[in-house]
């Protein structure tokens, strides 16, 4: 085991702040796109992978959706994670010293009504945590970054303004994966199953699919499609279900489900968080 959680992005993003959150035991290892992130696991440079799935605002995050079927690991945990959004600056600083404002282009867009109110212009970053760090480096006083108050602190910046987006519930996501699948929990919350399928080339094989649930008592919370290699033939569904798969009510569902479908992956059954509820 190494103690190490991977993630994507730079250190101080919201993915590093997830890993601090679930496993603040772990070393987090900032890795530069998902499928490194992947890679880390893989060849056990990391025990654990945090990867954002959705958000509240954005919905969900298709990289991941398209990563997950070929990966090889497991579901073992979920986060949530609040997006606060901070405008922070050099130290001695003040905010009305602040002209431009730097961050990744979804950020500066849920900030609009603190940054009109103030009279700062967006810079559009790479990144939120990138931003933080360019605007450490930069040193120059009229430029503040939106980003998490950890990347303030990685990057010895100060916080000028907290909490500053436009909407208070924007949340987002994230799957904690690694190599191999642990079903024998039993989370306080309930447990979450999420798998993958397709379905048979049989009329209203959808509908007979999902069937099961219903009949059995079996609460879907997430069912998402998306194309398969780019067919416009060919559709891959991701889905959600309340329970674990040694529920008889579950077994029963997922036993009729394998009837009408070609393909059955389960990704991993985990303690649903509380944040959920």
């Amino acid at each position: 085991m190494t103690g190490k959680i991977a993630f994507q992005g730079e250190p101080g993003a919201y993915s590093h702040e997830a890993c601090r959150l679930k496993h603040p035991d772990m070393e987090a290892v900032p890795c530069r796109t998902f499928e490194d992130v992947f890679d880390q696991v893989r060849s056990k440079q990391a025990d654990l992978a945090m990867l954002p799935i959705e958000n509240s605002t954005f919905g969900r995050v298709a990289d991941i959706h398209h990563l997950l079927p070929d990966s090889g690991l497991h579901i073992l945990d979920e986060a949530f994670v609040r997006v606060h959004i901070n405008l922070l600056a050099l130290p001695g600083v003040a905010l009305s010293d602040i002209t431009h404002a730097m961050s990744h282009t979804m950020l500066l867009g849920q900030c609009r009504a603190f940054l009109k109110q103030h009279g700062i212009h967006r810079v559009t970053g790479a990144d939120t945590a990138g931003s933080a760090r360019e605007v450490a480096q930069r040193g120059e006083r009229p430029l503040a970054a939106l980003a998490s108050e950890l990347a303030g602190e990685i990057y010895g910046l100060n916080v000028l303004a907290r909490h500053i987006e436009d909407e208070g519930t924007n949340t987002t996501r994230f799957l904690v994966m690694g190599r191999e699948p642990d079903q024998h929990r039993r989370g306080d919350h309930g447990m979450m199953t999420s798998f993958l399928f397709r379905v048979r080339n049989i009329p209203a094989a959808l509908y007979k699919a999902m069937g099961g649930f219903a009949t059995n008592g079996v609460n879907m919370v997430k069912l998402e499609s998306y194309m398969v290699d780019g067919s416009f033939t060919a559709t891959q569904f991701f889905a959600e279900i309340e329970g674990h798969p040694e529920d008889e009510n579950v077994a029963r569902a997922l036993d009729e489900l394998r009837y009408f479908t070609s393909y059955l992956n389960i990704l991993g059954t985990y303690p649903a968080d509380p944040a959920r509820k």
